[in-house]
């Protein structure tokens, strides 16, 4: 014997319960009952019928007698799509999920923005410390060559006052250098 489950899916939208249908043949039709259905407690129900607030509720018939307690002109089917449209307002939740997406999408979109910032931050970084390198390489050049002439320069000072002391001693007065630099 096979068994069949069936499960219960929410749905987004609200069930539309038809009020006013035709009720086809063979099948029991809908009274109208005036006001909301009676609480049945389970002390009320005795052998295949059930009484609660003047209404008999018989298993038999599949029908109940409203005469009684004199409910007419309310459809039940109303009464129970009222109360279902009443007990969810799906007007919050679709707020709050398109809130949710939208708070989603802008912080996709600024972490995107950070990776690529990110990424262009390590691209500078790199062509700075290439140029910073480069920076350091010259200056040591540049120092070795100021060394270098430095030396010469001395070289030559020294070579020419000891060749022409006379010429070399006026030149020096006549042009004052600052041998400190």
């Amino acid at each position: 014997m096979a068994t069949h489950r069936h499960y219960y899916q929410p749905s987004a939208m609200p069930i539309n319960v038809p009020s006013k249908a035709p009720a086809p043949a063979g099948l029991y039709p809908v009274s109208r009952v005036h006001g909301s259905p009676p609480d049945l407690s389970d002390s009320s129900t005795v052998a295949g019928s059930r009484t609660s607030g003047g209404l008999t509720f018989s298993s038999a018939s599949g029908d109940y007698d409203s005469s009684s307690a004199g409910y007419s002109g309310v459809d039940v089917v109303d009464v129970l799509n009222g109360r279902m449209q009443d007990a969810y307002d799906p007007i919050p939740l679709d707020k709050g999920i398109a809130r949710q997406a939208q708070t989603s999408g802008r912080m996709n979109a600024k972490q995107q923005e950070l990776l690529e910032l990110q990424a262009l931050a390590q691209r500078r970084l790199k062509g700075v410390r290439s140029n910073f390198n480069e920076g350091l390489r010259v200056a040591r050049e540049t120092k070795r060559d100021l060394e270098w002439t430095q030396k010469r320069v001395s070289a030559l000072k020294s070579k020419a006052e000891r060749a022409h002391p006379d010429d070399y001693r006026r030149a020096a007065q006549k042009y004052a250098y600052d041998d400190r630099y």
